[in-house]
């Protein structure tokens, strides 16, 4: 796969969404954006609160606008704090670093998007972000190579 697709964009974020279910944890609501930043989808659990999606894109937003998985973003927020106040200032707040924000990889390692998730803790939107990303046969990146 060189670009992800409406289609494939749409079943990763139900496919993450779905996993969230089946794990039992709080609603949530999932944004996959392309290579360049733009959404291609955007779901949101019916009972998740309204400001989920737009956190959701954030944190992919967060991953694609610096090269990073969430984990690494937020090492680098922790470390820089004041070189992300900037980064947030220029974004107008988009940018969200932490776990929950993870690249999309095709087999061959070339950048797709992004999926961010919210709703739950930082570390299970991640595992949903994982497992939905395993599930269509791409690679992960979260920012931890032993998480991937």
């Amino acid at each position: 796969m060189d670009a992800l697709t409406f289609i494939s964009a749409a079943q990763i974020a139900s496919a993450a969404l779905q996993a969230a279910r089946e794990l039992g944890l709080k609603p949530m609501a999932a944004a996959v954006l392309d290579s360049a930043g733009h959404p291609l989808a955007v779901l949101r659990d019916e009972q998740a609160s309204f400001l989920r999606p737009q956190i959701a894109t954030g944190k992919a937003r967060g991953c694609l606008g610096m090269g990073f998985g969430g984990r690494e973003l937020a090492r680098r927020a922790a470390a820089m704090p004041a070189f992300f106040d900037a980064i947030n200032s220029l974004t107008g707040g988009e940018v969200i670093p932490v776990a929950g924000g993870v690249l999309i990889r095709n087999a061959s390692g070339q950048l797709l998007g992004a999926i961010g998730l919210s709703g739950d803790t930082s570390d299970n939107d991640e595992r949903c972000a994982l497992l939905a990303i395993a599930a269509a046969g791409l690679q992960a990146d979260s920012g931890d190579p032993q998480a991937n």
